[in-house]
């Protein structure tokens, strides 16, 4: 993965997913995201949101550094997303994002268990598209 990419994903709170509709248009989302290992991230949402109904379709995505409000701070880069299943992989994206937004996150899961959400909770992982390595997309 490109140096100067990655350190400016890893500067970003905030990552914009975009995934495609079946028009081909993409979709963007500003989302918590954590580095994986390897070249991957992991981001989470809720099991019956627009994003995760969208990636049982398509796989292919976009991300970008964003700002809160999804205003990006850098280049598309063309993805391959997948939702996870496999509960080691879930628990290690879930420790990712926890070391990366500390209490945040720790309140956002004491949240999301008081309101019977937390099982309903989805994880995705992102990879570098189907070209070799990670492209900016114009």
């Amino acid at each position: 993965m490109d140096s100067k990419i990655l350190a400016q994903l890893q500067r970003s709170a905030y990552l914009n997913f975009a995934t495609r509709k079946r028009s081909g248009e993409f979709v963007p989302t500003p989302v918590w995201f954590a580095p994986g290992d390897g070249p991957c991230f992991y981001l989470f949402s809720a099991g019956d949101a627009g994003k995760v109904k969208r990636l049982r379709n398509f796989s292919e995505a976009r991300i970008a550094p964003c700002t809160v409000t999804g205003r990006l701070t850098g280049s598309w880069l063309e993805v391959r997303a997948q939702l996870i299943e496999e509960p080691s992989e879930i628990a290690e994206a879930l420790a990712a994002l926890r070391r990366k937004y500390g209490w945040q996150m720790q309140l956002l899961d004491l949240l999301s268990r008081l309101g019977g959400k937390l099982e309903r909770r989805a994880y995705i992982r992102v990879e570098p598209g189907p070209t070799e390595g990670w492209v900016s997309a114009s």
